[in-house]
């Protein structure tokens, strides 16, 4: 990470973190897809790509820095996540935007400032990104605890029992039941095979171990984080905080190898 130097003013922008906003990897905080994601910040939707930089400047306000030098932004958070510094100074020139605010929540702050706020507002500028507030479920929660279940995939699997998963493909039993919504997740994905959605709303990365993929999908209402060979959880917009198994059942296993095949991949 890199601070520029104090004394060069409230312009200069002291950099904490940053994230790619690609095809592959996105903020999922930001929308289902990649085009949403774009759209939440008012970007076009271009195939290479942005960065994403935040930072504060000599006043402390927040700053989101849209940047198109995708493999600088790209190194450095490779370098980060390895535990290793990296010195990130995107150039002028490849920035896009600025933004006020941030749409994540960057819980490190730039010393020798005041404390992390939103710029004063100047007449025309968009109101300040910010992250979903706590303790609230809407579309944002939910596909972040869809990202939270596939990051810790094996303490998830640890704690679940697969026989004692239920098989959505078997019979809804007579009334209301919470897998309804899960049954029309699966029936929304199996939708995707036949007409492709927006880039970006499946997306499969190594897992790290072996030859699983982890898949992740988004869709109106519902996430879901899954493993090829093995099993799947899905999270819905109308039962806040629940995280369902999906055990593997008969269909399971060829859907989710379909959707690895249609996915973007990030590695």
């Amino acid at each position: 990470m890199t601070a520029t130097d104090p004394a060069a003013g409230d312009d200069s922008l002291f950099i904490l973190t940053a994230c790619l906003l690609t095809p592959a990897r996105f903020p999922s905080v930001l929308g289902d897809d990649y085009p949403a994601a774009c759209a939440a910040l008012g970007l076009e939707p271009y195939e290479e790509g942005y960065g994403l930089v935040f930072g504060q400047d000599g006043t402390g306000a927040r700053w989101t820095v849209v940047v198109d030098d995708v493999s600088l932004v790209a190194v450095a958070v490779a370098a980060w996540d390895c535990g290793m510094a990296y010195d990130l100074s995107p150039g002028e020139d490849s920035v896009v935007a600025g933004l006020p605010g941030w749409p994540l929540a960057v819980v490190t702050r730039a010393p020798g400032v005041p404390a992390p706020h939103d710029p004063e507002p100047e007449e025309g500028d968009p109101a300040p990104l910010s992250p979903p507030a706590e303790g609230g479920w809407s579309p944002a929660h939910r596909r972040l605890g869809a990202d939270e279940v596939a990051l810790r995939w094996h303490e998830w699997r640890e704690r679940t029992d697969p026989g004692a998963a239920p098989d959505p493909e078997s019979p809804a039993p007579p009334g209301p039941d919470p897998y309804d919504g899960v049954r029309a997740a699966l029936d929304e994905l199996r939708g995707y095979l036949v007409e492709p959605p927006p880039v970006g709303r499946v997306r499969s990365s190594g897992s790290g171990r072996g030859e699983a993929r982890t898949i992740r999908a988004d869709g109106p209402g519902w996430s879901l984080a899954a493993r090829t060979g093995d099993m799947a959880f899905v999270l819905l917009d109308a039962r806040p905080g629940e995280v369902f198994p999906v055990a593997r059942g008969p269909r399971l296993p060829a859907l989710l190898e379909a959707l690895d095949a249609l996915a973007v991949r990030s590695s």
